[in-house]
């Protein structure tokens, strides 16, 4: 029995959709309702944030969670945290999913110093989600330059989790200086992946198309005039993609 509580909305292939850091099942309002109108569209809550805020697992075991939470073989994406989370997923049960959208996602940290570095950040800013609570982290959060080109939208900021204990354990056991370096792995994944990036997120740009070349059925495209959470800035163009690559036959990756 599944841990984690998904919702269901739309019709036609199944795309199982992860959210990023902060976000729950209810955030990208936009983006899922464009994305309902062409797939069957299932979220949920990762562990740490939202309805699953008293739960508590690494990347692998947030992976073991979710495929419990699938009925079937099907499509899967992400977003940044959630994209980490998809990875680790597709490497862990194979035989669950059968085609990958990563947005603005990472391989992790190959340098060991620099992978402890982060985690020190990280657990820096569990300490200041802890003392400072959800709002306050979430307006210093937002206001970061990774986000700066994101447009305001009340019902998407009340969509945020507002737990602090477990966005702190989300950073501390699921940030990216705790996870383990995918870089030779990506060459396992054996089905049709579709790596995105918003185009002025030059870091995760790069990510995507290195990802899309390791992996034997990679794709990177690039999202125009978008920054790293792309899917909220350009919604119809995001979706667009994905759209097309679920109904795309298997020789359309490259």
């Amino acid at each position: 029995m599944s841990l984690l509580r998904v919702h269901h909305e739309g019709r036609g292939p199944t795309l199982l959709w992860l959210h990023g850091f902060t976000q729950t099942h209810r955030s990208a309002w936009r983006f899922r309702s464009i994305l309902a109108d062409q797939v069957h569209l299932i979220t949920l809550d990762l562990p740490g944030h939202g309805d699953s805020a008293d739960l508590d697992g690494d990347l692998e075991s947030l992976a073991d969670m979710v495929a419990s939470a699938l009925d079937a073989p099907a499509a899967v994406g992400g977003y940044s945290f959630g994209g980490r989370v998809a990875l680790h997923l597709v490497l862990q049960r194979p035989d669950l999913v059968t085609r990958l959208v990563v947005l603005g996602a990472t391989r992790g940290i190959e340098d060991p110093i620099a992978r402890e570095e982060r985690r020190r950040d990280d657990d820096a800013r569990a300490r200041r989600i802890e003392a400072i609570g959800t709002e306050r982290f979430l307006e210093e959060w937002l206001s970061q330059p990774l986000f700066a080109t994101m447009p305001p939208d009340p019902r998407e900021r009340a969509a945020r989790s507002a737990d602090p204990r477990g966005l702190a354990r989300s950073l501390r056991h699921c940030g990216t200086g705790t996870q383990e370096w995918l870089g030779e792995r990506l060459a396992e994944i054996a089905i049709p992946v579709l790596a995105l990036a918003g185009e002025l997120d030059l870091k995760f740009v790069s990510e995507a198309r290195v990802m899309a070349s390791v992996i034997p059925q990679g794709r990177a495209e690039v999202i125009a005039g978008a920054g790293h959470a792309a899917h909220l800035e350009r919604p119809e163009q995001v979706a667009d993609f994905l759209a097309r690559f679920l109904t795309a036959g298997p020789d359309a990756a490259r």
